[in-house]
């Protein structure tokens, strides 16, 4: 007869080789009498057909709960020691520097790029499944219902106060004129920019669209909640601006005793030891000439001592926990995006420190993946565009401008790019637009604006990271208060978020 453990195993490989994932809350309602060929009949008939099996679908399908004892619970729980549940860390997204030199057809070829993956999430729409080119539309004599995808070339108001967008695609432009009586996609219209690509659904009459929908290629609505099966933490910070007279060193080595369980109460200890993953969004360093006067904000004047200085910090830190990092306008890289990697010739001791994987601004990091779950996709960007969007974006600006960052990020969700229109940062044109975002995230990271919000959109985490800075006098000209001291814990099994905070 067999042993708990090897029936387990034996349900597991089972439902595996049938093309089944197996959770294992599911496999903690087996017991001795469950009957394998019973249970996969009911499967087949089950409607939808699940893909993950789980204690939810156990009981829907038997409709009654089993009643164990702790011990065989413990028996059942023995199977699911076999998956990892170490810490993983896989990039799923970084940009790869193609060193050529930059012409013209560069900025044509980055353009069609971006309006052909854009346009690739829009034609899944059911609004713009019969889509046509700008070309055909022009072509047509007759006033018809049209469904067309474009890239906003000129955005003005006419004297009737109604918007018009002159949309492009690849074979021509188009007049679309969207009414002001029609105020619920009026109000979406004032904040396009120029550059966004958008579809939209209308009338055509004499070689002008009259709007009834605009479409944002946005994230699905049913956007899947994803959540880990065992308790486990994850902390997200930015801006550290080591180097600069503001840097608030007693909080962040308070804040690196507790991570390494050292610090706080029995509870925090126990909490912090349950952290698995750290993501820190750039401006590691405070850096040297990034804006005028700034050598007198400066208490250690040189970046490569700034990252020396940063690395006995880092060092610090437990080293079972890995450090995921990306850089920022500070640092010592290049102002255009994507910006590469922190440099292992101006960092090379932080590059000695083996739990630090150094990815691009920005990149897709992913965590927590086994056998039984895709894991988690987060989202890392520094923010080069939010300071444009804030001002340009007309419900932004109205809405607290860079005191709320979450409302950049769900804009950028919604228009599947993080920066939008050609002036909002500088970018590195190819043939390939390394800003859109192709892949939906579980969060969305980011920092640059030193304020700590969080917020959710589409069951996607916005986690606006602060920073371990006062405010400089250059901050003040810019309009950025800082709420320095700060990180952001996400329990990764609820996703519930929590802000704790260093101050002394």
């Amino acid at each position: 007869m067999l042993s708990a453990k090897d029936y387990q195993k034996t349900v597991y490989d089972f439902f595996l080789s049938k093309g089944f994932l197996v959770s294992p809350s599911f496999l903690q309602c087996i017991s001795e009498d469950f009957d394998i060929d019973e249970f996969y009949l009911k499967l087949k008939r089950y409607t939808p057909v699940p893909f993950v099996l789980t204690d939810e679908l156990f009981l829907k399908i038997n409709e009654e709960k089993k009643e164990f004892t702790e011990e065989k619970k413990q028996e059942v729980e023995i199977i699911s020691f076999d998956i990892s549940r170490e810490p993983r860390v896989v990039v799923v997204k970084n940009y790869t520097e193609k060193n050529k030199k930059k012409e013209v057809m560069d900025f044509v070829n980055y353009y069609r790029a971006r309006y052909n993956a854009i346009k690739n999430i829009l034609i899944n729409r059911q609004e713009l499944q019969n889509a046509v080119s700008i070309n055909r539309i022009l072509q047509r004599t007759e006033k018809d219902f049209v469904a067309l995808i474009g890239i906003v070339k000129e955005k003005k108001i006419s004297k009737n106060g109604n918007i018009i967008l002159v949309l492009e695609d690849l074979t021509g432009t188009i007049s679309v004129v969207i009414n002001k009586n029609k105020q619920e996609f009026f109000s979406l219209s004032q904040d396009i920019l120029l550059d966004e690509i958008i579809g939209v659904s209308g009338v055509n009459s004499d070689k002008v669209v009259f709007a009834n929908e605009i479409i944002l290629p946005e994230i699905p609505i049913n956007n899947e909640l994803k959540k880990s099966d065992v308790e486990e933490y994850v902390v997200f910070t930015s801006d550290l601006h080591v180097g600069s007279k503001m840097f608030f060193e007693t909080n962040f080595l308070k804040f690196i005793s507790w991570i390494n369980g050292e610090y706080g109460s029995d509870e925090h200890k126990t909490l912090a030891k349950k952290v698995k993953y750290l993501f820190i969004g750039g401006d590691l360093v405070e850096g040297v000439g990034i804006y005028p006067g700034q050598e007198g904000d400066l208490v250690i004047k040189d970046v490569y001592e700034q990252y020396s200085k940063l690395t006995d910090y880092i060092s610090k830190i437990r080293k079972d926990l890995p450090i995921i990092v990306i850089g920022g306008n500070h640092d010592a890289l290049r102002l255009s995006e994507p910006q590469p990697p922190i440099d292992p010739k101006m960092a090379p001791s932080l590059y000695e420190l083996k739990n630090i994987t150094f990815v691009t601004n920005p990149s897709v990091v992913n965590i927590g993946s086994t056998e039984l779950f895709s894991g988690f996709n987060v989202l890392l960007y520094h923010g080069g565009s939010f300071p444009y969007l804030s001002e340009n974006v007309d419900s932004i600006r109205r809405n607290g401008r860079l005191n709320r960052p979450d409302l950049i990020m769900k804009y950028l969700l919604q228009r599947r790019h993080l920066s939008v229109s050609h002036t909002s940062t500088l970018y590195v044109p190819g043939d390939e637009d390394f800003l859109v975002i192709d892949k939906v995230p579980d969060f969305f990271i980011s920092g640059h604006i030193h304020k700590t919000i969080l917020n959710s959109y589409r069951n996607v985490t916005l986690a606006a990271c602060g920073c371990w800075t006062g405010q400089t006098d250059d901050q003040a000209r810019r309009g950025i208060v800082p709420d320095p001291n700060r990180i952001i814990l996400v329990n990764l099994q609820t996703r519930e978020p929590k802000i704790l905070n260093f101050e002394e």
